[in-house]
């Protein structure tokens, strides 16, 4: 009887290694339907943008041109304006539309849209301003010389102010790896950063934003974004000797797709922000940008249980997800258990004790933020 009970208890092994293998099975699945749909609409999407690329390219190369003209001898001029300065306006445009919701809660057609409802309503002035600083502080104090530096770099690999712009094909081949490489770098680097010896003194600065707006997404520890956020932007455009065109449209997107996921609002027909937004609630899950890597090592698993994940998803229409899809109240057993002197004395002149109320009953609760001290 004993080696019968024996042989039936379940072994962990067989369990661990059948969640391995399912993982991988799952991301050849996701990536081979990926690489097939890409395949079948490859030829029809790619005849109608190059239809469009062809009718613009002699116009943009015309004025690709004229700005060589213009910085001829001062082509490093030309790339710290194409690979800071555009990239820069864009994010501060589009963070300052965001901080005008972010500090007055209005329009409100755009605050229903909030992911984690009473939070930053409005957001605390004095954590802005230090926001702010910093985001300030690493712009010019980090990226402008590390930008600076990588001009020379690309010269050697490949002139990034060439005269010809790239190919169509050449620019999305290019995005493609730079979102790749992005994905690694970001991947590992933040994950890192989210060990003890190095959350305390470099990350926790970042993850004071439990609830996220957009302009934090450039609030980190100057080693921080060196390490996780300059350099997973930055090797890809290197690797490839890429023009600046290239580099500037990808340097803008990255930091618009950046305060997207830090936003704190998931608004119609724009990527969904739940995802990092439910990294800076919890600390321990999603770590990465596309999902991707946080699939494969399982550091999405908690993400994939709550209502976030159901609310992942693109928004098509004009309901806020945080109301077609609610967050569910976890219920939980509270004891209450009343233990006390009565005030007054009995014969003995001894404190007489209550000791008699004991309930039991659900209790609705939200659930707390975990994470590292």
């Amino acid at each position: 009887m004993k080696g019968e009970a024996l042989r039936m208890l379940p072994t962990k092994e067989p369990k661990q290694e059948g969640h391995i293998w399912g993982s991988m099975r799952r991301t050849a699945f996701i990536l081979g339907s990926g690489l097939l749909l890409s395949v079948a609409f490859w030829n029809s999407v790619t005849w109608h943008l190059q239809r469009f690329w062809g009718a613009s390219g002699y116009f943009w190369q015309a004025q690709w041109e004229k700005l060589l003209l213009l910085f001829e001898g001062k082509e490093w001029i030309l790339f710290i304006i194409g690979a800071i300065q555009v990239p820069g306006l864009l994010f501060w445009v589009f963070n300052g539309l965001l901080l005008v919701v972010d500090t007055t809660g209005k329009p409100n057609f755009i605050s229903r849209y909030r992911i984690q409802l009473g939070k930053n309503e409005p957001v605390d002035p004095v954590k802005l301003r230090q926001a702010v600083r910093t985001v300030l502080f690493n712009q010019c104090m980090v990226s402008l010389p590390m930008v600076t530096f990588l001009y020379p770099l690309l010269k050697w690999w490949g002139d990034p102010c060439r005269r010809e712009l790239p190919t169509f094909h050449r620019f999305l081949l290019e995005l493609a790896i730079f979102t790749l490489v992005e994905e690694v770098l970001f991947y590992y680097s933040h994950r890192l950063l989210h060990h003890p010896t190095f959350y305390k003194k470099i990350h926790k600065k970042h993850h004071e934003w439990t609830a996220p707006i957009g302009v934090i997404s450039l609030y980190a520890h100057p080693i921080e974004h060196v390490a996780s956020n300059m350099l997973p932007a930055t090797v890809g455009p290197l690797v490839m000797g890429s023009h600046l065109s290239s580099i500037t449209v990808w340097f803008s997107l990255a930091l618009i797709v950046t305060t997207i996921s830090h936003c704190g609002y998931h608004l119609p027909f724009l990527p969904s922000p739940e995802f990092h937004d439910y990294h800076h609630l919890r600390f321990n899950q999603c770590y990465g940008v596309l999902g991707v890597l946080d699939h494969l090592h399982g550091t999405d698993t908690v993400f994939k249980q709550t209502k976030a994940y159901e609310r992942h998803v693109l928004l098509l229409g004009f309901t806020p997800l945080s109301e077609s899809i609610p967050d569910t109240p976890k219920m939980k057993w509270r004891q209450k258990v009343m233990v006390g002197t009565a005030g007054r004395e009995d014969g003995n002149g001894k404190p007489r004790m209550v000791t008699g109320l004991l309930t039991w009953g659900p209790v609705a609760l939200s659930e707390p933020a975990m994470g590292p001290a």
